[in-house]
């Protein structure tokens, strides 16, 4: 009921007001429907001696006097609100023009606001109120949209609502009222019918009472539009019946007749002024009120009926050229404008034909849709039949855009998302390797991870920096600790170096006695000493262990001291310099050994199989000769290693004797 009510206030509007914005189409159907004008006035022929007045359709004053104009472009929402809020405490008939100006610029700013989506982005909004969609709240419940929550929007909406209301309530008064006034006037028509018919007694009583009804014809207001002609038809046809029957006096009728002539002339004069109004629209309104004044008037002289008829016509004519002028001017431009809108609309189309490949593409395509759109505003209205057509056209280009755009960075947002995950698990890595010390296993996986850091993709700008710094300081950190180390090492290894030169060249000066015993134990000594003198500069490390192999391997010869009992000895002193859980060092040198005795055994077994494959010849001799080298070599390496193992049991034993004492 409310929604059946709010729209007849609508379409009442659009009857009532003719706005020069208004498109060609738009004002002709506002146009009031008017029965052409005579040339001149016909005189009656039932009483040639009273004029009568040509029978037209009435137009109906408009309700209320020229609206004052206040301009709301610079107005924000608050102040819109305030502003439509006082108005509802006016006059309803007095604030229609500037509570349309208010719903245009509160329509303007509602599609000017950016839509809710990530990185922001704008929703278009129409230039004009014919350009907007009718309803927001009803098109966003089309689209299954859930407005958020907006106090000042609600509060427009309701008192737009009470206003609409309002103009109902004020429409149902009017044609109610109509109606009424169309009873009142009937029963004027019979009163002027009856009067007529009582005879030509009592002349001076009768006219007064037919000035009376007259006076209380015209207090009457409007009555509805579609009896208006009729009703003045019968109204019309009782006077003429009237003077006819009453055969009023030339005198008389002489003194109403120049009474009506000196009407119509202030009429003319008023059609005349309205010849320079600047206002078209203004002049228009004001004609129609003195085309239904001008019929209310009655007759005049005979002799002057047609000049002063022909004066108020001539400026009649004039003031409706100008307004046909006007409109035709008005629809040429309005053509105009479709077609640069239309320009516009195939620009968007190109600019949109190619999907951005870039963050920087998709801006900069929006910002030139965003430049589109402020040309846009700047048109004027198009035709009313094309408007919404044409919108639809730009809008929905410009809603695509920002749809597809939503998306774009919506997936780009994902993908930031899980770089900046794995980023993160890349900086867990490189914080947990930067307290390490295995320093070249350690490298090589923090380079592994820097790699891998290159080849991720990136994050949000927001994180992006502070991500990078964090696994840039655990590389810091491991590489500053490793250059550290190694500073120190180059130190050590040069200090090393000159130990070493010093137990070399005491080794080469050392004499060697008789006592087999005693050199074993100087040799272990030297190596002992040059094992616990530490790394030395890769530059002279080959040239250092060669020499010092060179002699200890010299002094063997000369002492007559076997390879295998020598490396014996230097396992035995091995073990015995052992720190720490010597218990974990046995058991995993025990598997090492036994796993070496395996694949020596395995290879021992597979040579001599394949030497039974040896045919004989001076080729398969010299093969031969080379795996009997080998089996002798491995069986040579079996034997030391089996003899490293009973070293660990002896080891062991000791061991476990010395924790029982």
């Amino acid at each position: 009921m409310e929604e059946t009510t709010l729209n007849n206030v609508e379409r009442e509007e659009k009857r009532e007001y003719t706005a020069a914005a208004e498109t060609a189409t738009e004002a002709q159907a506002a146009e009031p429907q008017t029965v052409a004008e005579p040339t001149t006035e016909p005189s009656a022929e039932a009483a040639p001696e009273a004029a009568t007045i040509a029978v037209t359709e009435p137009v109906a004053a408009p309700d209320q006097a020229e609206e004052p104009k206040t301009d709301y472009s610079a107005y924000g929402r608050e102040e819109l609100v305030n502003a439509l809020r006082a108005l509802l405490e006016e006059d309803i008939t007095t604030i229609r023009s500037r509570v349309a100006d208010i719903r245009s610029r509160w329509s303007e700013l509602e599609a000017e606001s950016p839509k809710p989506t990530a990185e922001t982005e704008e929703t278009p909004a129409a230039e004009n109120a014919t350009e907007q969609q009718p309803d927001a709240n009803a098109a966003a419940e089309e689209q299954g949209e859930q407005r958020p929550s907006d106090p000042l929007a609600d509060e427009f909406r309701t008192l737009y609502a009470r206003y609409r209301t309002l103009r109902q309530q004020h429409h149902e008064a009017q044609e109610a009222q109509k109606k009424k006034n169309l009873e009142a006037k009937k029963a004027l028509i019979e009163e002027m019918r009856t009067l007529a018919d009582s005879g030509e007694e009592q002349v001076k009583q009768a006219m007064e009472r037919f000035n009376e009804i007259q006076e209380r014809w015209k207090a009457i207001g409007e009555v509805p539009r579609e009896e208006m002609n009729n009703l003045w038809q019968n109204y019309h046809f009782q006077i003429e019946q009237f003077f006819n029957k009453l055969k009023i006096n030339r005198e008389l009728r002489a003194l109403d007749q120049k009474k009506n002539l000196e009407q119509k002339i202030e009429l003319c004069e008023k059609a005349e002024e309205l010849i320079v109004e600047p206002s078209v629209t203004k002049a228009f309104k004001t004609l129609q009120e003195l085309r239904a004044r001008w019929k209310e008037t009655g007759p005049v002289p005979p002799e002057q009926n047609e000049e002063i008829w022909q004066r108020f016509c001539a400026a009649a004519n004039q003031i409706d050229q100008r307004r046909r002028e006007y409109y035709d001017q008005r629809k040429e431009e309005m053509d105009n404008n479709l077609l640069a809108k239309q320009a516009l609309v195939d620009k968007a189309l190109e600019l949109t034909a190619k999907e951005p490949g870039s963050t920087k593409d998709w801006n900069e395509l929006t910002a030139a849709l965003d430049e589109l759109l402020k040309v846009w505003k700047t048109i004027g209205p198009v035709p009313r039949e094309v408007n919404e057509e044409i919108w639809g056209k730009f809008k929905g280009i410009i809603d695509s855009h920002y749809q597809a755009k939503k998306e774009h960075f919506g997936t780009i947002r994902d993908e930031q998302a899980a770089n900046y995950q794995k980023k993160v698990e890349l900086c867990l890595k490189a914080e947990a390797i930067a307290k390490r010390e295995d320093w070249k296993k350690a490298t090589e996986e923090l380079l592994a991870l820097q790699k891998e850091w290159k080849e991720t993709g990136a994050t949000s700008r927001k994180v992006s920096e502070k991500i990078w710094q964090r696994f840039r300081a655990a590389c810091d950190e491991f590489f500053a600790k490793k250059g550290e180390f190694f500073k120190e090492r180059r130190t050590s290894e040069s200090e090393n170096l000159a130990k070493k030169e010093a137990i070399l060249a005491e080794l080469k000066a050392h004499t060697f006695g008789d006592n087999r015993e005693e050199n074993i134990e100087a040799i272990k000594d030297f190596q002992r000493r040059w094992t616990e003198a530490g790394h030395v500069p890769m530059a002279d490390k080959e040239r250092l262990h060669k020499e010092f192999r060179g002699e200890i391997d010299a002094i063997f010869e000369r002492l007559k001291i076997s390879a295998r009992e020598a490396e014996e000895t230097a396992y035995r002193e091995r073990l015995h310099n052992i720190g720490g859980d010597a218990h974990k060092f046995v058991t995993s040198e025990r598997q090492e050994l036994s796993d070496k005795i395996d694949k020596l055994r395995s290879d021992l077994a597979l040579w001599e199989n394949n030497l039974g494959f040896l045919a004989s010849s001076k080729q398969a001799d010299l093969l031969k000769a080379e795996f009997e080298k080998k089996m002798q070599g491995a069986r040579q390496q079996i034997a030391l290693l089996q003899a490293k193992l009973r070293i660990l049991k002896e080891a062991e034993k000791e061991a476990e004797k010395g924790s029982e004492q």
